[in-house]
């Protein structure tokens, strides 16, 4: 059975990699293409490439028995190929795992050029029902008007809307590095980030600024519902004047080694690229016009006489409401006449009761797969996951047999399950963090008092939990293997 993935993004080139891995045939779609010597661009890309990155080259902590560390080491011991990639095109980032953006969606491109079981279709799809094989939507928080509404039609119910931002970055060369220091926070990792101090005064003057600031032109589709996890710096100062001392500007273990003091607020740059010519304002996601931002952004120490690559913007992030439409499985579990389930060993086939409870039906399953940040999650190693799980359900249905997800325990697990069982009426997207894992025994929480070893207690659990699910998948080990 062929397998249609629909996103170039993250998800889509990995959950194509994967089930091609997996021995399946795969079509990867992706509506960013050359048209008559003209890119054709969505309103936050740039280029037609797979795995763009456009808010930040950052795959967050690598610090062990962090959340964000668990998340990709499952992901490493599944054989997550972006994730691989992303090893290979890594940039010094202190603590975390940032990737030469450049680099990070050629190694994509090669390993999907390189994979003779992918063929790439540059058009975009407007049904989903249309297709004999199964179908797994990797379309990301950009989604086209046109899918949107067959989602819409499908699915029989109103998907969501926010809004992400994407940072500035400015030119290295345009930084005043005497006012400025490296270091990373705490002195964890290597001191790989720009910081640039404010002490009060400076710290005032560039607020009332930013409140002052005219926004951009929100577009007629715009409804500005924005993720709390990835909020514009003027929303934040609104909140009050010291919301971003606690927050993006936080000084708290940025010691400036020219005077031995914490500054009042920080602006921390990071590294675009492994030649370090340009470099983002980490968490200074905004929604300002660009003239605004210039004149706002040059009363940071240090950037009072830089050049802008790219201004802040903001652009739209469509997600479906997971908990009411797939199962653990990543399928889409609506069965109507719009939806018509796709035959597959119909004897051996799991679908959803009125209860939506999962049982053993004669009806062959869902033809329709989520994966990234259109099934709920958000952040980029968060989408990839989803990605490399979706490539292996699909394989698995592909060969007439019912996947075993993944086990709750893992952080894998947590993830889809909070994606696929949280609350309907307030879902909203996530990353991955402890408390979407399940709690430790009450009994170990009296024991161990120290979060840092509830942390390690867990991580250890949730990676025994997924070896064993690893090793039980139906599939030659070399091809699901350590990464």
């Amino acid at each position: 059975m062929r397998i249609r993935v629909i996103g170039g993004g993250l998800a889509g080139p990995e959950a194509a990699l994967t089930a091609a891995r997996l021995g399946c045939e795969v079509d990867l779609f992706e509506l960013r293409a050359m048209v008559d010597g003209t890119p054709r661009l969505t309103p936050a890309h740039q280029t037609i490439e797979f795995g763009e990155l456009v808010c930040s080259n950052s795959l967050k902590s690598e610090s062990r028995n962090t959340a964000p560390w668990l998340l990709k080491q499952e992901m490493r011991r599944g054989g997550s190929q972006l994730l691989r990639i992303a090893d290979q095109a890594a940039v010094p980032a202190g603590h975390a795992l940032a990737v030469d953006r450049v680099e990070f969606s050629r190694r994509i491109a090669a390993a999907i050029t390189d994979q003779p079981a992918i063929r790439v279709i540059r058009q975009e799809v407007t049904r989903l029902n249309d297709f004999d094989g199964l179908t797994i939507v990797a379309t990301g928080p950009l989604t086209s008007d046109a899918l949107s509404r067959e989602i819409q039609r499908i699915t029989g119910s109103e998907h969501l809307a926010f809004y992400d931002s994407i940072s500035p970055i400015v030119d290295a060369e345009s930084i005043d590095m005497e006012r400025v220091y490296f270091a990373a926070r705490w002195d964890k990792g290597t001191p790989d980030y720009i910081n640039c101090p404010m002490n009060r005064e400076e710290y005032d003057r560039f607020l009332d600024a930013l409140l002052a600031a005219e926004p951009a032109e929100s577009k007629e589709w715009e409804n500005l519902e924005y993720f709390e996890g990835c909020l514009p710096i003027e929303v934040l100062a609104r909140r009050g004047r010291d919301t971003l001392r606690f927050g993006p500007m936080k000084p708290v273990g940025l010691r400036d080694p020219r005077t031995g003091h914490m500054p009042w607020a920080v602006v921390q740059l990071r590294k675009e690229n492994l030649r370090a010519d340009s470099y983002n304002l980490v968490g200074f996601q905004n929604h300002l016009r660009f003239g605004e931002q210039a004149r706002v952004l040059r009363l940071i120490p240090g950037l009072e006489n830089a050049r802008f690559l790219r201004y802040g913007q903001i652009h739209r992030n469509t997600y479906i409401c997971a908990p009411a439409l797939l199962d653990d499985t990543l399928r889409l579990r609506i069965q109507s006449p719009l939806n018509p389930p796709q035959p597959c060993h119909p004897e051996r086939v799991v679908v959803a009761d009125e209860s939506n409870d999962l049982h053993v039906s004669p009806v062959a399953q869902p033809a329709i797969l989520f994966a990234g940040q259109i099934s709920g999650v958000e952040g980029y190693t968060d989408s990839i996951a989803p990605g490399m799980l979706a490539g292996i359900y699909a394989a698995s249905f592909a060969r007439g047999e019912i996947p075993e997800p993944v086990p709750r325990d893992t952080a894998l697990g947590s993830l889809v399950h909070y994606i696929t069982h949280a609350d309907v009426k307030h879902f909203q997207p996530a990353n991955i963090t402890f408390d979407l894992l399940p709690a430790l025994e009450e009994e170990v929480r009296r024991k161990v008092r120290d979060k840092k070893e509830r942390h390690r207690i867990q991580c250890e659990r949730a990676l025994a939990a997924f070896d064993a699910w690893r090793s039980s998948l139906n599939v030659h080990p070399s091809l699901i293997s350590l990464g």
